[in-house]
């Protein structure tokens, strides 16, 4: 089978992290598969470079112009875009065509119907409604007007949750041309466990207590304050934190662990190629997701199981999708930072409970399917159905 696989992301983060997996995995399903961009993403980044935060190069002017500017900028890409796909249609001949959707972006619904190619489209969150709650949006009602109806001429829609499907049905969009694809993992680069040699390379080999880890682009809204504030106090007071990644909050959490006596036992271990991070997460004790958004599929949480490493994550209905509470994680009310507190004490206290929580998650992604290649065969499935 041949698949056409469109998208709009310039920046080296999870987003390009996403779409190598997953142009792997159909290639390891057996599909050929051709990408077209802006930035190819599908070959990945030099050996050893760090995951970039935003945009470089040529394009990377967009996030410096004002809103409105950039608003009209990304319909516009919908334009080239559209001419790049029709070549790339006519030269490649595809099955179907996988777009990852961004903001503003016809491009997808616009070309493939006018070649006989169903359209699969990738949906991670609704942008529209998350882009009107960060930077917001100058031109509100064209973006829902434009995002609706993108939504309903796909084909298919690939959705990273079940929340995140309810989300597009009650924005009109038919149940059945909505399915789920998880966010995954390799399994199998997780199978080699090296304790001393993650702890060597964090900076941390010689810590005595618990070591909890969080990865990823840390913001105000993670809540690894309140993992801060739990440090300062006498059940954990041999407990490390250790951050890898980078945020625009580095300085605060710096300051809250200085004024909370705790700077000594909170590390930040700064950002690592993706590739490095099966080899780190062995270090870990127990992996942190303190807060995260209602309907996304959270990369960190399912690497943190394939590793075997006990989770904390919020009880909230898009993770319970994947975590039953003690049984592969434990799960908090969100926002909770006394509830925080008792998880975080509970498992610094029970190595046998972090043992069976670890490998219960490692299990759950085995007994699910949280794999990529598991979600290029429900893509491929549903492309299937369309015959």
């Amino acid at each position: 089978m041949r698949v056409l696989y469109h998208h709009r992301t310039q920046a080296d983060d999870g987003q390009a992290v996403h779409i190598r997996a997953l142009v792997d995995a159909f290639r390891a399903e057996g599909a050929e598969v051709r990408e077209v961009a802006l930035v190819e993403k599908s070959h990945g980044p030099p050996p050893g470079s760090a995951p970039e935060d935003t945009g470089q190069g040529r394009w990377s002017w967009i996030g410096r112009v004002p809103g409105f500017v950039r608003e009209l900028a990304e319909y516009g890409y919908t334009v080239p875009a559209s001419r790049r796909l029709a070549r790339a249609l006519v030269e490649f001949r595809p099955d179907f065509v996988y777009e990852r959707y961004a903001f503003g972006n016809g491009a997808g619904v616009r070309t493939a119907p006018r070649h006989g190619v169903p359209l699969v489209l990738e949906v991670n969150s609704p942008m529209v409604q998350e882009l009107s709650r960060t930077r917001g949006l100058t031109f509100a009602r064209l973006a829902r007007r434009v995002e609706n109806g993108i939504f309903r001429r796909a084909d298919r829609i690939a959705v990273v949750t079940d929340v995140l499907r309810e989300i597009l049905v009650e924005l009109g969009v038919e149940r059945e041309r909505v399915f789920v694809t998880p966010n995954g993992v390799h399994l199998e680069h997780f199978a080699h466990p090296d304790r001393d040699a993650a702890r060597a390379d964090l900076g941390v080999a010689h810590a005595e207590g618990p070591i909890f880890g969080f990865v990823g682009y840390y913001r105000d809204w993670h809540r690894l304050d309140l993992v801060i504030d739990a440090l300062n106090t006498q059940e954990l007071a041999a407990a490390h934190l250790v951050l890898v990644g980078a945020g625009p909050v580095e300085a605060d959490l710096r300051a809250r662990a200085a004024r909370s006596g705790v700077e000594g036992r909170v590390h930040f271990a700064g950002k690592r190629p993706h590739d490095r991070i099966p080899a780190i997460l062995p270090a870990f004790d127990v992996g942190l997701v303190p807060a995260i958004n209602p309907y996304a599929s959270p990369l960190k949480l399912h690497e943190y199981m394939a590793a075997g490493v006990p989770a904390i994550a919020p009880d909230q209905p898009n993770l319970r999708e994947v975590l039953t509470d003690g049984h592969d994680a434990l799960l908090v009310s969100p926002g909770d930072g006394d509830a925080l507190l008792g998880a975080l004490v509970r498992l610094a206290a029970d190595p046998e409970l972090r043992r069976t929580l670890g490998n219960h998650a490692r299990q759950t992604i085995l007994d699910r399917d949280l794999t990529w290649r598991g979600n290029a065969r429900r893509v491929l499935q549903e492309v299937q159905g369309l015959a």
